[in-house]
């Protein structure tokens, strides 16, 4: 990992600037940003509009990060992308232009910005990977941004304040933009308000201009400066979605603004039709009640916590992995009330906290804690040793091996 934009720069101009051949939206926030970017494209899309979004991690396979009119990146195209763009970075190391090849997530930047020059896209909905100042995906000038939310995660690279993470993530603003922000702390608001004032963007705040109606059968009614939207089931579960469906909503208005319209049944389509998998994702198998979620920091920790309070009052079996430079201890903290026993497990991967480390930091805080470090065994023991809800969360380099095993089993 190394941040700086100078060395996408370098590889984008000798990709002929791919990322000029459309338009560019960047969604940032510490969490939310993926459901903001998904629920966007779908509605747009809806409307008719030729659209990619370029999201990460993937959950499995690499294909899911590049989505052209809706459908996965075919791998055929993405190896030809890749060869591109591999063979252009090459180059530039041969020559002396770079000192060091690009970074994993610089060549995704690159292969996304390829694939949708490639494919003839009109507008890019582009999710930033960390921060925002120095993220790759900064390279691109949008015609408008959000930050869905702020809270503590990554404090090594983004600063160990509210302040600090949230000029990092302002730094997607640019002159003249809409900038469409969340519900947001006192203290990263004043700093995204601040930036956005120097900067003469125009914020745009969804908690405020959006109202939201809750109706029966989990049905809700969406109020903006625009539109109405009536008796809506969001597709993606959990009370935060409808603040990232708000975010969504502000952001569709000002992209209307812009030439990229839709009406209402097609932000009815954004906001009910779609899918965004491992986040608060049931599965049933062999009689054993699943649930997958990708939450991976104490904010996505607390809102999971939330639903299982609702949801499952009686208490979970909880498998939990997650990485060594996680705050492990403040996810504990909100899921060891709603859990009547954790399985601590290993997520399949380098960077992960072993299962017995997870163990010693989640005892104090619940009477009944297991280890089993390989994650499939965990999943089956709590299946076959518990008759409640079995939730598996902490990393989504976990619950991707998880839920590709899930939903295979459940094609057999």
């Amino acid at each position: 990992m190394k941040f700086g934009l100078a060395n996408m720069a370098r590889l984008l101009d000798a990709l002929g600037h791919p990322e000029h051949a459309f338009a560019s939206v960047i969604v940032g926030g510490t969490n939310g940003k993926g459901s903001v970017t998904a629920m966007t494209e779908t509605a747009l899309r809806a409307a008719g509009h030729r659209v990619a979004r370029y999201t990460s991690p993937h959950l499995v396979r690499l294909e899911e990060r590049f989505v052209i009119d809706g459908r996965e990146v075919d791998t055929s195209a993405l190896d030809a992308s890749a060869a591109r763009v591999q063979a252009a970075a090459e180059q530039l190391v041969a020559d002396g232009t770079l000192e060091t090849l690009p970074t994993f997530f610089e060549c995704t930047t690159a292969i996304a910005f390829d694939l949708f020059r490639e494919s003839a896209v009109s507008l890019a909905l582009l999710e930033v990977g960390l921060g925002g100042r120095l993220d790759a995906t900064n390279i691109v000038s949008p015609i408008a941004a959000a930050i869905v939310s702020i809270d503590f995660d990554h404090q090594a690279q983004l600063g160990n304040t509210l302040s600090s993470i949230a000029a990092e993530k302002a730094g997607i603003v640019r002159h003249g933009i809409p900038v469409v922000c969340g519900q947001l702390p006192d203290e990263a608001l004043a700093v995204i308000e601040e930036i956005c004032h120097r900067e003469g963007a125009r914020l745009i705040r969804s908690d405020r201009d959006v109202a939201i109606e809750r109706g029966a059968h989990d049905t809700m009614t969406f109020v903006t400066p625009r539109l109405t939207v009536r008796d809506v089931r969001l597709a993606l579960a959990g009370v935060h979605q409808a603040d990232n469906a708000a975010v969504a909503l502000r952001l569709l208005d000002e992209l209307h603004d812009l030439g990229y319209t839709t009406d209402v049944e097609a932000v009815r389509a954004g906001l009910e039709r779609t899918v965004w998998p491992a986040r608060l994702e049931h599965f049933t198998i062999g009689g054993c009640r699943l649930l997958v979620d990708a939450a991976h920091n104490p904010a996505g920790a607390r809102a999971l916590a939330s639903y299982l309070r609702e949801h499952a009052p009686e208490g979970v079996t909880l498998v939990f992995g997650a990485m060594k430079d996680k705050a492990v201890v403040e996810m504990l903290e909100a899921l060891a009330p709603v859990a009547t026993l954790t399985i601590c497990t290993t997520a399949p991967t380098p960077r992960a906290m072993a299962a017995d480390r997870i163990a010693e930091l989640a005892r104090p805080l619940h009477a009944r804690v297991e280890v089993e470090p390989d994650p499939y065994d965990a999943v089956a023991g709590a299946c076959n040793s518990s008759p409640s809800l079995v939730v598996v969360a902490g990393s989504i380099f976990l619950v991707g091996p998880i839920r590709e095993r899930l939903a295979r089993d459940i094609l057999r």
